[in-house]
């Protein structure tokens, strides 16, 4: 039985030291192979994608961001709605701009006509034979969203509401907005009347890029005039702090629509939200559009304004190269984490032949995102390349024959 006893022991003893030695071989493999091949143990952990955009409630939506003029989200964004009082913005850039050629001074009394006075729906309550100025009518549309300051500031700019509502018509053609048209200054309905959640995108961030004076009006909660305060309706201006701007609408036919401003941040973000079925819904779904783009995209600088990104051959020239780069400063928006997997390359518009003027167009920059085609930008030359001499030119026409 002792005997038995010691073979079995023996047996387990041996059974163990080979299981050791097992061991002991796999961990030294394990460690030969994290030298020999590192990525094969420590492969970074792919990026995960951008998750959907949140379901929002409306007739139409989109985000847009505001340096690169990207979209991160859109639905319905070309499909023809009835703005309402979104057109007010319109009202407004066309005041801005007549204030910034001095057409129009901010304390410029301005006569209230009795059809500014009889005007339906919001109001700011101005009166005929009572002044009024400028600033005030401003401040009455932008936070009371008044129908009559329109058609003042409207007959004050253009003598007439229709000769301003043909004004607003060739602006939103020069700001790119191919299926808007105005009928008034006001957004009150008319069939032939309507814009895009695309279209107001644009307009929107054109008031923010082309007046930075005037914008913060868009961020005042309260205005009082004739003894009446009114609170500004973008529920938004109480509920983030990182929202400044911009505009409500509302019509039967419209619903609720909300187009919203807000900077965390170097980051700017512009939602488009159209035909909501209440104020509370309208704050409740830019909200979510908003908080998705802060926290999946980023905004990069990618180039600076005139810094050159490549040197490309010129042909003919009396010079052989051209810098080539950006007129503007180069942003991005891109999947948050993700601005180290964006690579860059610069193909010339060969053959480039002299001459060549500053802000040419000389090439493409193709960008690739972790490995994906993502954008493709146009480069154009930084400098002018002047004509070379006959000698010049010919010795290139040859190089270029064998070429």
């Amino acid at each position: 039985m002792a005997r038995i006893v010691s073979i079995l022991f023996d047996a387990r003893n041996q059974e163990n030291r080979i299981i050791t030695l097992f061991v002991t071989l796999m961990r030294l493999i394990i460690a030969l192979v994290s030298l020999l091949f590192p990525q094969l143990l420590f492969a970074q952990q792919a990026a995960l994608p951008i998750p959907a955009p949140p379901p929002v409630a409306a007739k139409a939506y989109l985000l847009l961001d505001f340096k690169s003029g990207q979209l991160l989200a859109s639905q319905n964004p070309d499909e023809r709605v009835e703005p309402a009082s979104l057109t007010k913005l319109m009202t407004a850039y066309l005041a801005f701009s007549a204030l910034k050629q001095k057409t129009i001074r901010p304390d410029q009394i301005v006569p209230v006509s009795e059809r500014a006075w009889r005007t339906e729906g919001s109001r700011m309550f101005i009166e005929p034979r009572k002044p009024v100025t400028v600033d005030e009518l401003l401040r009455g549309m932008i936070v009371q969203s008044g129908n009559d300051a329109c058609i003042a500031l409207a007959e004050a700019i253009a003598g007439s509401e229709e000769v301003f509502a043909q004004m607003m018509n060739r602006e939103a053609q020069r700001l790119g907005m191919k299926n808007t048209r105005f009928m008034n200054s006001t957004g009150l309905p008319h069939p032939q009347h309507y814009s895009t959640a695309h279209d107001l995108a644009l307009l929107a961030a054109a008031i923010i890029r082309d007046f930075p004076e005037y914008y913060p009006l868009y961020s005042l909660k309260e205005f009082r005039y004739n003894n009446i305060t009114q609170a500004n309706r973008n529920r938004l201006l109480w509920l983030d702090t990182t929202v400044d701007g911009m505009k409500t609408g509302y019509t039967e036919n419209a619903g609720y629509c909300l187009i919203t401003s807000a900077r965390r941040g170097e980051q700017r973000l512009v939602s488009v939200v159209l035909g909501t079925a209440s104020e509370s819904a309208r704050a409740t779904e830019s909200q979510k559009l908003l908080n998705y783009g802060f926290q999946f995209y980023d905004g990069v600088r990618l180039y600076e304004k005139n810094r050159p990104v490549a040197t490309l051959q010129v042909w003919k020239g009396s010079g052989n190269s051209v810098k080539a780069g950006f007129a503007s400063d180069l942003y991005l928006s891109l999947p948050k984490g993700q601005a180290d997997k964006l690579k860059a390359s610069v193909e010339s518009l060969q053959p480039l032949l002299a001459p060549i003027n500053a802000g040419q167009k000389v090439g493409i920059m193709k960008l690739t995102l972790d490995g994906k085609p993502f954008r493709e930008l146009p480069v154009v030359a930084l400098e002018s390349v002047p004509l070379a001499g006959i000698f010049g030119r010919g010795w290139d026409t040859l190089r270029l024959l064998f070429k």
